[in-house]
């Protein structure tokens, strides 16, 4: 049960926020908990989880180990800070800052190299729901973005299903039009990966995720978390996600 806080909340926040989420979910051992602050937020963070079972991730990480790239966050770096997750491939580092298949394995890649696990998002946009080209798209975004990787890295990684048109737009993914698309990644990991790896691999849906919808959502067998953007800012709603 991951959580995406994008471009919210300051160091002060974040400790307040794990002063009131860590009670509502000390006993929550049916699930792994992952919450992902800003760069900013990430000391505050991991400080605030310390001798607990939570664990933090960063929203990005860099495809080189150090050097000449302004702006960017190295896996070293995210290592030493006490991190150990890293989104990878988030619609909106495609859609706004030139993400692309090629840069999502690259970056999977250098987070693998430093220790860290990623979870790498994949997803379409509406006009290609709308084409009747889901399948398509998702399975190009696997082929050029993740079946690059060898059979020992793919083993440590996590997708996450995020169709961009449900992604803080409040529209959500119907269960069933969810559980498709996971079964079609599932299909595309199989037919790269083999039997085993499709059924260990965990695929996580996020979209406009809320406490109202995650149960039905996580009734579906080809669902195995979630990821939560807006919803993961709130400590009450966001342990209700985790507690569904």
């Amino acid at each position: 049960m991951a959580g995406n806080w994008k471009m919210y909340k300051t160091p002060a926040e974040t400790t307040a926020f794990f002063e009131k989420f860590r009670p509502l979910v000390e006993k929550s051992e049916h699930c792994e908990i992952v919450i992902c602050p800003p760069f900013t937020n990430l000391s505050a963070a991991v400080e605030a989880v310390k001798g607990g079972a939570i664990r933090v991730g960063a929203q990005n990480v860099a495809w080189a180990m150090e050097g000449a790239f302004t702006g960017e966050i190295s896996g070293p770096m995210l290592y030493a800070a006490g991190v150990t997750h890293a989104i990878v491939g988030h619609s909106e580092r495609r859609q706004y800052f030139c993400e692309t298949d090629a840069t999502v394995l690259k970056r999977t890649q250098a987070a693998l190299e430093f220790v860290l696990t990623p979870i790498v998002c994949m997803g379409e946009r509406l006009e290609e729901r709308e084409s009747g080209n889901t399948e398509a798209v998702l399975a190009g975004q696997f082929r050029q973005g993740i079946a690059g990787l060898t059979e020992q890295q793919f083993a440590k990684i996590v997708i996450a299903y995020e169709p961009v048109w449900a992604i803080g737009t409040g529209k959500t993914a119907t269960p069933e039009i969810a559980a498709d698309a996971h079964r079609a990644i599932r299909g595309q990991v199989r037919e790269k990966f083999g039997k085993e790896a499709a059924g260990a691999v965990r695929i996580l849906y996020g979209g406009s995720v809320s406490p109202e919808n995650v149960k039905t959502l996580m009734a579906q067998p080809e669902i195995d978390g979630v990821l939560v953007g807006g919803k993961s800012l709130d400590p009450v709603s966001f342990a209700s996600i985790v507690n569904f």
